[in-house]
């Protein structure tokens, strides 16, 4: 079969379906995309790396057995975001430190999702070592929204969400410290989640321990993310902190239920930060139509007051593990908000980290007390809609001039410290047509109600299939 664009506007479960039948073959979708990016990426720059070679390779492997034993994905292309590593792909981590950096092994999720039926062809655009809501570095430069090109992708993995909103991917990996799924998946108008930790295993690199980043989907529906994210489940004995996979049917199953939650709470601001009345406005409509399904809508929140100072400092220590023997030897290539951020960790006092375990370890608890009486807490996925591609971060809010490029990401973060699993499903458009998300979170390793939610929702509003779109000056 030649290209067919048709198929770029299908769902990654469409696509499995007919992998599944043998009306399509993994190389006919890698013919497709390959015209795909080569027609829309030069505007977009999502996908600076491309390894149709070896996706190939791969995929002519995949086709010689028996579609039962081609995993989860059977034969779906995948791209992988530049902060992990592909064996043989070229793998930066947007810093020119790495600029010609080929590894020779792949990460553990990488070796999950090619284990299912993942084919890797490309690895998309991130800022550097992920550092900044904002996708752009000095490796390949900046990756533009697709609504409206002269406006940010957000990020981390901001080519990630620009590849799905242009059909340059079915589905998509992705990472979330301070929002870095959700984020973009706001901006660009796809779905993002976060998972709770330990579901997908990774190299955790020298916080071995960690608990901020993880690994996650995107897609341009519920139904796409749930059916990546059974793909990325798994335990690695790389990840001290990876969890087996889930028993049951799986989260795609989760997702179709039909479930409804019972009750849930709305937060415009989740009483720690400014949010633009708009985009406030915009959450708290699509909120409401939950009432209209029968569910009890409530305006409540968690205690997060600490989250601000809390992860501040750990998100420090945890760049100060990674980076500061970079600092040492590359101090010169790092951008500022790097440098700044590793220096931040390496004057963090034991008194100080103490403190911030402790705030964490009060608003998981109080976050799981919350989540006794609601099934799900609703909010805004970004305080904004997309901003300016050439503004490194976003200033001020309604009024609010932010301390740091990090600062205004804190209705994400302030839900990455409760470890519980969150998404953002796109929910509306501003007066001048930029997306905006609303983001959903459940208890601690909650994603099936999470998904079932959010399945329902998405439901609701209508606005799935508004993606993919060719790239709009």
């Amino acid at each position: 079969m030649a290209s067919d664009q048709s198929l770029v506007r299908l769902s990654a479960c469409e696509v499995v379906d007919l992998l599944a039948i043998g009306a399509v073959t993994p190389l006919d979708l890698l013919d497709t995309l390959q015209d795909r990016i080569a027609k829309v990426d030069g505007t977009v720059n999502a996908l600076p790396t491309l390894c149709f070679d070896r996706a190939r390779d791969r995929a002519r492997e995949i086709m010689a057995r028996p579609f039962a034993e081609r995993g989860r994905l059977g034969g779906l292309p995948i791209p992988i975001k530049d902060l992990v590593e592909v064996e043989g792909v070229r793998t930066t981590w947007g810093s020119p430190i790495y600029k010609d950096f080929v590894p020779t092994v792949s990460d553990p999720v990488v070796e999950t999702l090619e284990a299912q039926g993942g084919i890797v062809y490309a690895k998309s655009n991130t800022p550097e070592f992920g550092a900044g809501a904002n996708t752009f570095n000095e490796v390949f430069g900046i990756t533009r929204n697709p609504w409206n090109t002269t406006l940010s992708a957000a990020g981390s993995s901001g080519g990630a969400a620009v590849a799905l909103a242009t059909g340059m991917a079915w589905v998509a990996h992705g990472s979330d410290m301070g929002g870095s799924l959700r984020n973009p998946a706001s901006f660009n108008g796809v779905v993002g989640m976060r998972p709770s930790p330990g579901r997908v295993a990774t190299d955790p690199g020298n916080k071995v321990d960690r608990l901020l980043q993880v690994e996650g989907p995107m897609a341009r529906s519920v139904d796409d993310v749930a059916l990546l994210f059974d793909a990325m489940l798994g335990e690695s004995p790389a990840d001290p902190i990876s969890l087996p996979r889930a028993a049951g049917e799986g989260f795609l199953a989760a997702a179709r239920s039909g479930r409804k939650p019972r009750r849930v709470a709305f937060s415009r601001d989740l009483g720690i930060t400014p949010v633009d009345p708009e985009v406030a406005d915009i959450c708290a409509a699509a909120a409401k139509r939950f009432a209209g399904a029968g569910v009890i809508v409530e305006e409540a929140h968690p205690d997060l007051s600490e989250a601000h100072e809390c992860f501040a400092t750990l998100r420090a220590m945890s760049f100060a593990c990674a980076h500061a023997e970079k600092l040492k030897t590359h101090r010169d290539l790092l951008k500022p908000d790097v440098v700044w951020n590793v220096e931040k960790g390496l004057a963090l006092t034991m008194p100080d980290i103490v403190k911030a375990e402790a705030q964490r370890a009060a608003m998981i608890r109080r976050a799981n007390a919350f989540f006794d009486d609601y099934d799900l807490l609703l909010c805004p996925a970004t305080i904004v809609a997309a901003f300016p591609a050439d503004q490194r971060y976003l200033t001020e809010c309604d009024g609010h001039v932010f301390a740091n490029y990090v600062e205004w990401l804190g209705i994400v973060y302030a839900i990455t410290l409760t470890t519980a699993p969150a998404l953002s499903l796109p929910c509306g458009f501003t007066k001048d047509g930029r997306p905006v998300g609303l983001q959903i979170v459940a208890r601690p390793r909650g994603e099936a109600k999470l998904l079932a939610g959010a399945k329902l929702m998405e439901d609701l509003l209508g606005l799935k299939g508004t993606t993919p779109i060719d790239p709009k000056n």
